[in-house]
């Protein structure tokens, strides 16, 4: 059992990440070896986040500081929560790879696919679903997007210049 010293030093921590977040991602570790906790919070660690595992109940401690009302008996067992300050898509891009992962077969990823909890959005100080957190761990990263748009654009383009080419090839 910890001490108060050492509880408060934990949600010191999370005050501190609160500060720098914008964005956290809930995940289930129990059941999930030593070694794949390590290498979620490596993966964690290279989207640009970090992850902290404590109490439910200091957690709701640290956001209540922050005036977010956080209901620490909705998620059974321990959290593992995912800070980001660089949104709830980047953090979610980082947990659904790391979980999509870890099973061989159909059945152990959606096994997998459970220990994602949910999510909560600071900036708009509301709940993210489990199913939105899958969503936005399923998009391409932003850069992608931008150049299958840009190729959206291009293509007429592409097809009108290869057009004219060929109509000049003929004259």
């Amino acid at each position: 059992m910890k001490t108060k010293a050492q509880k408060e030093v934990e949600v010191g921590e999370a005050k501190e990440l609160l500060k720098k977040s914008d964005a956290l991602v809930f995940v289930d570790f129990n059941k999930v070896s030593a070694e794949d906790l390590r290498n979620l919070r490596r993966a964690v660690r290279a989207a640009g986040n970090s992850m902290l595992v404590l109490k439910k109940r200091l957690l709701g401690v640290a956001l209540k500081e922050k005036g977010i009302e956080f209901d620490s008996k909705q998620f059974a067992g321990s959290l593992g929560t995912v800070f980001s300050g660089n949104g709830l898509e980047t953090a979610s891009s980082a947990v659904y790879k790391f979980f999509s992962s870890l099973g061989e077969d159909k059945e152990a990823k959606a096994a997998a696919m459970t220990k994602i909890l949910g999510g909560l959005d600071l900036a708009k100080k509301e709940m993210a679903t489990r199913e939105m957190i899958l969503f936005y761990g399923q998009l391409p990263p932003r850069e992608v997007a931008l150049s299958m748009v840009l190729g959206m654009f291009i293509a007429p383009i592409k097809s009108f210049m290869y057009l004219m080419v060929e109509k000049s090839k003929k004259a």
